[in-house]
Order: structure tokens, then sequence, then C-alpha cells
């Protein structure tokens, strides 16, 4: 298969394949010139996103340890507020990419709306539930037990969020919808972590665990490979 060249914005030569902008191959007549053809640029992109998102996916199975790590009680090096942060992180690069996934779905707006929801809870959460609570009515304009309260509407938050991401990639029919429903039970486990007994979050992280690991699987299967 011949390779198109082009520059990029740093000068050096861009390997494109005509598969993937959509070039008549031999076997087409002439006819097919023009038709359904995508130009080098978009290709690009496209490729780019879709790579970013078939690898950011494996994130969420390791912010789900991290979090079932916390969930457990554990409290040695590099403490609590490390790990829950880089939990959250790992999860926002890894929730994006699942509604980047579902952009091209029918269910792309369900994706999108739980993606905001999600990144409004979480961006909330982390910092009242990983600071100790004297600290966060130093920072911030809070009454003194609020704390709590604020904690429980930001994991439910995030918990509908997720349940809104997991109805997403349950009636996408793009992925598994298995994944969809252990997604749609890990946010209502999550969702009620500060008002459940104990166990409950740690099997709400074990089910985002299976959720991630068979998101990622499908989606590497799904999406080319770099």
């Amino acid at each position: 298969m011949s390779i198109s060249q082009r520059q990029t914005a740093s000068g050096r030569p861009l390997r494109v394949a005509p598969a993937w902008v959509g070039a008549p191959t031999a076997m087409a007549g002439p006819e097919t010139i023009g038709l359904d053809t995508v130009p080098v640029r978009d290709a690009v992109w496209i490729w780019s996103v879709r790579r970013y998102a078939r690898l950011a996916l494996w994130a969420l199975p390791v912010a789900a340890v991290l979090y079932g790590w916390l969930t457990l009680g554990v409290t040695s090096a590099p403490g609590p507020l490390a790990v829950r942060l880089l939990a959250g992180w790992l999860a926002t690069v890894s929730l994006i990419a699942l509604a980047g996934l579902l952009a091209g779905s029918r269910t792309r707006r369900c994706a999108l709306a739980g993606l905001l929801v999600t990144l409004a809870g979480s961006t909330t959460l982390v910092p009242l539930a990983a600071l100790p609570e004297e600290a966060v009515i130093e920072s911030a304009p809070i009454v003194t037990g609020h704390v709590p309260a604020l904690v429980t509407a930001a994991g439910t938050i995030t918990g509908i969020g997720l349940l809104l991401l997991g109805w997403a990639v349950f009636r996408s029919k793009l992925v598994n919808p298995a994944d969809g429903v252990l997604l749609m039970l890990a946010a209502v486990a999550i969702g009620s972590e500060s008002y459940s007994a104990k166990p409950v979050p740690t099997v709400g992280a074990l089910l985002l665990l299976a959720a991630g690991m068979g998101l990622a699987w499908t989606g590497g299967r799904l999406l080319p490979k770099a």
C-alpha cells in the first residue's frame, strides 16, 4: 500500500495510509473518486484521538484499584491524600476517553452529560473528602458541621454522573453492554460511600475495576492500533 506524505507544523514528514483518508484503491473506478473521502489532516486528528482513547481507558481500572485501596483504610505511604488525588486524576482521564469513544454513538449526549456531571461532583468531592474538616473550613466560607453534608452531596453528584455514563455505555451498542451495567452498579455503590456500610464502597471499587477492564479490553479491540 502506498503512503501519502504531508508536512506537519514542525516540518517533519507526516505519513498517512490512504485507507484512513478514504482515497480510492486500485480496484475502485474513476466514478468513486471524491466520494466518502476525508482530508488528511482530519484523518490524522481522528486517528490520534482514537489512539488516545484506546490507551487512556486503561486508567480506569488503575483508578479503581487505588480507590479500593482507600476504602480499605490503608494509611501507609504516600498517604490517603496523594492516593485519592491520583485516583481522581486517572478516573478523569479515563472518563474523558470513554466519552470520546462514545462520541460517535447514538448515546453521545448522555455520555457528555454524564462526563460533565461526574467532573462537577469529583472536583468538589476530592478536596472535601481528602482534606481535614478544619482545613476545609479555614480555606472556604463553610459553616462548621456542613462539610459532611457537602461530601454526601458531591458523592451523590459523582454517582449520578457515573450512572449516566453507564447508561450511555449500555445503550450505545458500541461496546459490551454488560460493562455499562457494571458501571451503573459501581456508580450506586460509590455514590453512597458517605452514608453506607464500609464494605459497600469496596464492592463499588471491585465493580468499577471489572467495568474498567472490560471497557479497556473492548476499546482496544474496537479501535485501530497505532
